[in-house]
């Protein structure tokens, strides 16, 4: 079709400055990095009103100049690449502003240090977050070109491994949306974490190429690489003040390239950064090696420095693998530390006023070697004393502790340390003397407090424990939901609490709700909308207006028809993407988190064969049997094999039963493989029944768990993480509790457990185990299903076979219920009226009180 060339620009910063004073096109593409005083970087950028019409003319700019196509010659990748640079551009107006107000007012910034970032997609919150999905749609309309078709293109960056990544982009986008400064601090994975496939049931783990069709939305800046030493020794010197100091002597090094993301803000025109950092050589090319013929030789020095940067969480069971994790996060900490004190801040800026200018939150163990890296530069860079220096670095940072696995804690051996990071090992050592120094005194003769508080462990190997050396420096330190806030300081760090009992407080975690319900859920966001007006999306407490709206016959219908059309989105998705055809009309029973045994999806798979093998015995009806279609999303960590086994398990069972036809209608077991944010979206809006089972005091918080129940599932779950606030908050009527509450399983477990006594003692359990262990699900293959099982019925350490009975018990008031799906309707509304305290902006708000106390920076 023709297009015209509209009257009206779509104007981006360029279009506010003269054509002879504007800058080159690779200097506009560059983020806010630029100190100069040119007009565009100093004065009051401008955004002058958009259109359709102005829309199209840029878009077109950008196929035929940036991606160098025609309309008529344009693929759908070259379509995606030129409509997110448009709408980038339109953001880096923003941004630039953003940049430039806070570097002005000298605002206090957020330095979040997270080894993760799941971020999702980015085109439709860009286009949300700045109100031009309209204007966008109606444009490419104009072109023939769907939105949807060029949004399904993207490939989301696969940057993070689960809770604790999505929870980073959450967190950047709540602080963004209330004006708070901030920088995310992170790695650019060149494959990130895996693709997940399925061979013949099984996991396999194939590179995720998420940058191989291009990034548009990264802004690389090589000219301010960071160069990160590693290895070497350290020498003691005296100064030219007659000072005796020590110096480290490194053996090789990398350079850290930033790539910088723009992280908008929802309608209010602050986009803050999330700065990434690939590896690369310090000497990337040998030519002499080259020239010589060993052409592998030639380019070592880069693949070697590369691999820091390659994958997301390199596999550690070996030592290489153990090395190159300890070498990733120095890397990111490193390089993040060095931009903020010589990029962000002036070069004559005090150190000693650090604290005024920055609050580095540790988002877990990960990025807790920053501690002795301020230390380092502090003291050996510029010449601070000691004491000082800690000072300083106390009120720097801030711990968030995301587990209550005594495994997930992150120790490492001081040989790995001290042959990588000598003289970081050295600081280390001495912050341990000098807070042992202070335990002494304040327990004197506690020796064995001493020892257990202590940051070095002597057993069973010399290690450094770094929850311990985030605690000691932390400002701060929180857990992320309130019983596991007080498990971490009664039963993980409880010599730590005791003995500094105000540095301990609780940040309930929460989600984004611009991106799991105004963007993942539209349908649903518009009647909300059209219900109570649109400023519950930056409000979520707002929900609270819903409730009365759940007594109304008519809006219970109107949300029904919501959640059927999910149901048939997530269908038609899952067709196309894995050949997976879902029934219609079933209960949609959603497990979907990272596989760990402590999640227990082997006790959902063991309600699911329960319910089969009745069915086959003869015991139930299947007329009588509730439609159900459960639907499984997880990953297994490469080197977790009973994680990977119990992936198998699920394939097997689903395979059995999705062929039987005497279970058809009835039942129906889906496992999509590559779980993602982008499956999420489609998935987490059309799910009825949330499955949060992990055994109680185990969990952290959960976010999945949030999510569900704001997009109107009901949960069946234990008294776990963050639970137990849904519980209270939305009533138990609406919430299906069961299992045993923590203290019960410490009874429990004090008393010695035997599982098999479980197993023998109840015909139900131990009817399933046996269809499973006749090798019916896997052709006869007992062997295959032996490992599951053994560690089921021998050492069941998370108490799987203990929380059967009362699992079933719970998911029979599911049938019950789900029978009156008005009654359900309700129920579900009644879960989202009153989860709005879920929101990550009010999480944001409970670390800005009680943690960072940092302003708004409008």
């Amino acid at each position: 079709m023709t297009i015209a060339v509209p009257a009206e620009p779509f104007r981006t910063t360029l279009d506010a400055v003269p054509a002879d004073e504007r800058p080159s096109t690779d200097e506009h593409r560059y983020g806010p990095e630029s100190t100069a005083t040119h007009p565009l970087a100093t004065g009051p950028i401008v955004t002058p009103p958009h259109s359709v019409e102005g829309f199209v003319r840029e878009f077109l700019r950008e196929l035929n100049y940036g991606q160098g196509v025609a309309l008529a010659r344009a693929t759908v990748n070259d379509q995606y690449l030129a409509l997110a640079r448009t709408v980038a551009h339109y953001l880096a107006a923003r941004w630039l502003e953003t940049s430039r107000v806070q570097r002005e007012t000298k605002a206090k910034t957020v330095g979040y240090l997270s080894a993760e970032y799941l971020l999702g997609r980015q085109l439709g919150n860009a286009l949300l977050a700045t109100d031009l999905r309209d204007i966008v749609e109606d444009g490419l309309a104009a072109c023939g070109i769907s939105l949807a078709t060029l949004r399904a293109q993207e490939v989301e960056p696969g940057l993070g491994n689960g809770g604790l990544g999505r929870l980073a982009a959450c967190f950047i986008d709540s602080l963004a949306t209330l004006n708070i400064p901030c920088i995310g601090y992170g790695i650019r994975y060149e494959y990130g974490i895996f693709r997940q496939t399925f061979v013949d049931g099984r996991q396999v783990e194939q590179p995720d190429a998420w940058l191989a069709l291009g990034s548009p939305w990264e802004y690389p800046h090589p000219e301010n690489s960071v160069r990160v030493d590693f290895g070497g020794h350290t020498e003691t010197y005296t100064d030219e003040d007659g000072e005796t100091r020590t110096r480290w002597v490194p053996s090789w090094n990398v350079l850290g390239i930033p790539y910088n993301y723009m992280v908008p803000g929802y309608h209010n025109g602050r986009v803050n950064t999330l700065r990434l950092w690939s590896a690369q050589a310090t000497k990337a090319f040998d030519l002499d090696i080259f020239n010589s013929g060993d052409y592998a030789e030639a380019v070592r020095a880069q693949t070697f420095a590369e691999n820091i940067s390659k994958v997301l969480y390199p596999e550690d069971s070996t030592p290489q693998g153990r090395e190159l994790r300890l070498q990733q996060q120095y890397f990111f900490v490193a390089c993040s530390l060095r931009d903020f004190i010589d990029r962000e801040l002036p070069q004559d800026f005090d150190l000693h006023h650090l604290p005024e200018r920055i609050i580095f939150q540790l988002n877990d163990t990960h990025p807790v070697i920053a501690v002795p890296e301020l230390m380092r530069i502090l003291v050996d860079e510029r010449d601070m004393p000691w004491a000082e220096a800690w000072q300083v670095t106390q009120q720097c940072f801030a711990y968030t502790c995301h587990t209550l696995l005594p495994e997930a804690l992150e120790v490492w051996p001081t040989e790995l340390l001290g042959r990588l990071l000598p003289r970081h090992l050295e600081i280390i050592c001495r912050i341990n003397d000098d807070f042992l120094a202070d335990v002494r005194a304040a327990y004197p003769g506690d020796e064995m407090r001493v020892r257990r508080m202590s940051i070095v462990a002597d057993y069973p190997e010399r290690a450094v424990r770094m929850a311990y050396l985030a605690t000691v420096a932390g400002s701060k330190v929180n857990g992320v939901a309130e019983l596991h806030s007080q498990l971490l300081r009664d039963k993980v760090l409880p010599d730590f609490s005791d003995y500094w009992p105000e540095k301990f407080t609780n940040v309930t975690n929460g989600v984004t709700p611009r991106r799991f319900i105004r963007l993942a859920n539209w349908n649903f966001s518009q009647l909300i909308n059209e219900t109570i007006g649109v400023g519950w999306v930056t409000d979520l407490d707002r929900l609270a207006e819903l409730e009365p709206y759940a007594e109304e016959a008519d809006f219970r219908a109107r949300f029904r028809a919501v959640k059927s059309a999910n149901k048939e989105r997530l269908r038609q998705l899952l067709l196309a993407r894995d050949g997976i055809d879902l029934p219609a009309d079933h209960l949609l029973d959603a497990m979907v988190k990272r596989l760990h045994e402590y999640k227990r999806q082997s006790l959902k798979l063991l309600h699911i064969v329960s319910t089969y093998e009745q069915i086959l015995s003869g015991a139930v009806d299947p007329a009588h049997v509730t439609p159900r279609t459960f639907i499984f999303g997880a990953k297994a960590a490469p080197g977790y094999r009973m994680a990977k086994e119990i992936i198998h398990l699920i394939n097997a069972v689903g395979a059995t039963i999705n062929t039987d036809p005497r279970t058809q209608g009835r039942l129906y077991v889906a496992f999509p493989p590559n779980y993602n944010v982008t499956l999420a979206e489609k998935l987490i809006p059309a799910a009825d029944l949330s499955e949060q089972i992990s055994l109680a005091g185990k969990e952290a918080s959960g976010t999945g768990n949030m999510k569900f129940a704001l997009n109107g599932a009901l949960t069946i779950g234990t008294d776990d993480g963050a639970n137990v606030e849904i519980r209270e908050l939305v009533g138990d009527d609406n919430f299906f509790l069961f299992g045993m509450t923590e203290p019960e399983v410490v009874e429990l477990q004090s008393h010695g457990y035997v599982p098999s006594q479980v197993y023998e003692s109840n015909p139900l359990l131990k009817s399933a185990i046996d269809l499973i262990a006749s090798g019916h699900f896997t052709e006869g293959n007992r062997e295959s299903v032996a490992p599951v099982l053994d560690d089921l019925l021998y050492n069941d350490r998370f108490l799987t076979l203990a929380d059967f009975q009362s699992y079933i018990d719970a998911q029979a008031r599911v049938d019950a219920a789900y029978a009156d799906r008005d009654a359900w309707s309700r129920k579900a509304i009644l879960n989202v009226a009153r989860s709005g305290f879920f929101s990550s902006d009010r999480s944001m708000r409970d670390y800005i009180d009680r943690i960072w106390h940092t302003k708004p920076l409008k």
